[in-house]
């Protein structure tokens, strides 16, 4: 008896326990603010143009109102240096990942979840462009094609919501924060660009319970 009741105990347990872990997909837009790179002879808008995201998370609710996740996002945002009428741009894009914490407004039987986030992690700059002999504005910066791997901080929210047993739709918005990535937008001699530059994502996707 007392067997059939633990195996009882355990079946009746297993579907909580399943609901434990998450798995999703997301797509999306990516914005970035501008930073400008100054020097004696003048100075230039530095950035990257709106792009689209797109990746995966891997989530874990330890508690009823608070999980956590890995996530995984691969950015498409091309580079851009800005001063008047005079443009120059540069195919790029770039890697993060990180772990975030989630917290909740809702338990994990709720059909609607509200959460903020929030967590750090690292980002790969990535310039991917074909390198030209002369480009617009280099007296002032220079968009290469190289690589520039920065720690990365990331707070964020969104909400949960249960489509079935398994299946849910998920909207999110990010802000990733990192140092200004002077290796692929690197200023010129004597230029210079300081503090921190913020890139939004916003992404729509499904996440499924197991």
């Amino acid at each position: 008896m007392r067997i059939a009741y633990l195996i009882t105990a355990v079946v009746c347990a297993l579907p909580a326990f399943a609901q434990r872990y998450e798995f999703g997909v997301n797509g999306g837009v990516s914005l970035y603010n501008k930073k400008t790179i100054t020097n004696s002879r003048g100075s230039a808008d530095a950035g990257f143009k709106t792009g689209y995201a797109g990746g995966i998370s891997i989530g874990h609710n330890m508690y009823e109102h608070v999980g956590g996740e890995i996530r995984y996002t691969f950015l498409k945002n091309d580079m851009r240096l800005e001063s008047g009428s005079a443009e120059a741009t540069f195919g790029a894009q770039a890697h993060l990942v990180h772990y975030d914490f989630l917290i909740h407004a809702a338990d994990t039987a709720a059909a609607i979840r509200p959460y903020v986030a929030f967590g750090a992690g690292f980002k790969q700059y990535r310039g991917t462009g074909t390198e030209q002999l002369t480009q617009p504005l280099s007296n002032i910066g220079l968009l290469t094609k190289t690589t520039d791997f920065k720690p990365m901080v990331s707070v964020g929210g969104g909400v949960k919501i249960k489509m079935t047993d398994k299946i849910w739709l998920r909207f999110d918005v990010h802000d990733y924060l990192t140092e200004f990535p002077t290796k692929v937008i690197a200023p010129a001699s004597g230029s210079s660009v300081s503090g921190w530059i913020g890139n939004i994502v916003g992404t729509g996707g499904i996440t499924f319970t197991f």
